[in-house]
């Protein structure tokens, strides 16, 4: 440092003696904001320095031999890229030699200049950062933006040196602070200049986002350019807070399912489209069933049954005409009901298991009609796990159990043919969840688009 002062000297010693105001000379500087008139230079040097942080200083060229009234000239500097440099000179003209300037005045009019001089120094880029002897000062800028892609303004922008132990050691200014800060423009840019050489980070800020952080090595004079730095929305602020519990959620699925219907009129309640659907509570689970049960199709299938039943003479112990077709309406409506309240709702309650469909709707045409056969003997659970399907294949031997109580005692062949009742049953399930998956939504007009995925 002393020997670019030195050289600072030097040269404007020799500008001052081109303009007679100056000579050639070397310094003798002491510390803690002395003061000291070289007696070859006649250059006076106020260190301040050690009062203010940054090397910041006032050198007084004074003339050799001066003339009344004597040109003086003073030259602030201050450390810029290693190297002092000159922010301001201030020209005084003063007559030394008069009696009617007191020492005192002089003393107030240099002062003065002095004063004003420093806060010139002070107010300078140099405040900054000092430069390693050797090396150049470069710059780091960047761009801010939004998770969009656009220009984000007035992001704060802070920057740190980051120094090892000996680097912080060796720093001229080690007491000096580190941090500097920016703010991002109308076009999102920000810009540090005067920077010195070595690891920095940058933090990039705002209200309401995510914290980024930055870092890199600046190499000497170079003007680093950070890629465009994306402020995504803080979790805090992106969140959405649904104050809704999990079985409100399951409701409002539930209700888009319940207005699902095979060509606007059969309906297809048990089948959900949500691969990730909400698990149905226990209530849930009855509602479902009760209203496919009490829906006017099911009543009309029962009927259709029945007819055909009474036409063929099936179970010919319920006679016929009206009595007839009216116990054959009810065992069929019976059948249905039983197996939709015990396989839908009550064994799903009571082994906590979702009685629907989840429709995959993706991959190959192979792995989809593995899916929907599996689904006549596997579920998935409440807590979403894949499971064997008791609920369907014990509520198909309860309901056909059940049965025995109101069929003709000629129907009635035993344990035997309810179980084998309840196989075709599960076959049975099995074709129904091929016509799921693969025609059923294609006839289900206003179907909500949910998006297809992997349950």
């Amino acid at each position: 440092m002393k020997g670019g002062l030195n050289q600072f000297i030097e040269a404007r010693g020799t500008e001052g003696r081109e303009q007679g105001t100056g000579t050639r000379g070397s310094l003798n500087r002491k510390t803690g904001g002395s003061k000291e008139l070289c007696a070859k230079s006649r250059t006076l040097l106020v260190d301040l320095s050690h009062d203010f942080g940054p090397v910041i200083g006032i050198l007084i060229f004074m003339p050799r031999r001066p003339s009344n009234p004597a040109r003086l000239i003073f030259s602030g500097y201050a450390f810029q890229g290693g190297l002092p440099t000159e922010v301001g000179t201030i020209e005084r003209e003063m007559n030394l030699k008069s009696e009617s300037i007191k020492p005192r005045r002089r003393v107030l009019e240099t002062g003065r200049a002095l004063i004003l001089m420093a806060c010139i120094g002070l107010a300078h880029p140099a405040w900054s950062q000092q430069v390693p002897k050797g090396l150049a000062s470069g710059s780091i800028g960047g761009v801010v933006e939004d998770r969009d892609g656009a220009v984000y303004e007035g992001a704060e922008i802070t920057l740190e040196r980051i120094f090892s132990g000996s680097e912080a050691a060796s720093m001229p200014n080690a007491g000096a602070p580190t941090k500097r800060t920016a703010m991002s423009d109308s076009n999102g840019h920000f810009l540090f200049g005067e920077v010195a050489p070595g690891a920095f980070r940058l933090t990039v800020s705002s209200k309401g986002f995510a914290s980024q952080t930055v870092s890199g090595i600046l190499h000497s004079g170079e003007s680093y350019e950070a890629k465009a730095i994306v402020l995504p929305v803080h979790s805090a602020a992106s969140e959405v807070q649904v104050n809704a519990s999990q079985v409100e959620i399951a409701q409002e699925q539930l209700r888009v399912e319940e207005t699902q219907r095979v060509l606007g009129m059969i309906p297809n309640f048990f089948v959900t489209y949500v691969p990730n659907a909400e698990p149905l509570s226990t209530r849930q689970k009855y509602s479902l069933a009760w209203k496919t049960s009490i829906d006017p199709i099911s009543f009309a299938a029962a009927g259709v049954f029945a007819g055909i039943e009474q036409a063929d003479n099936t179970f010919s112990g319920y006679g016929q005409g009206a009595q007839g077709y009216g116990k054959r309406f009810g065992a069929a409506y019976a059948d249905g009901f039983f197996g939709t309240m015990i396989g839908g709702a009550v064994l799903p309650s009571l082994l906590k298991q979702d009685p629907r469909y989840f429709y995959k709707g993706t991959g190959t045409t192979r792995s989809r009609v593995l899916y929907a056969i599996a689904n006549a003997v596997i579920c998935k659970g409440d807590n979403g796990r894949w499971q064997a399907n008791y609920s369907g294949i014990l509520g198909g031997l309860a309901a056909g159990g059940i049965s025995n109580l109101y069929y003709p005692a000629s129907a009635r062949d035993g344990v035997g043919l309810t179980f084998d009742n309840a196989l075709i049953g599960t076959a049975a399930g099995a074709v129904q969840n091929l016509f799921q998956e693969f025609v059923v939504r294609k006839l289900t007009p206003r179907l909500s688009n949910h998006g297809s995925g992997t349950p």
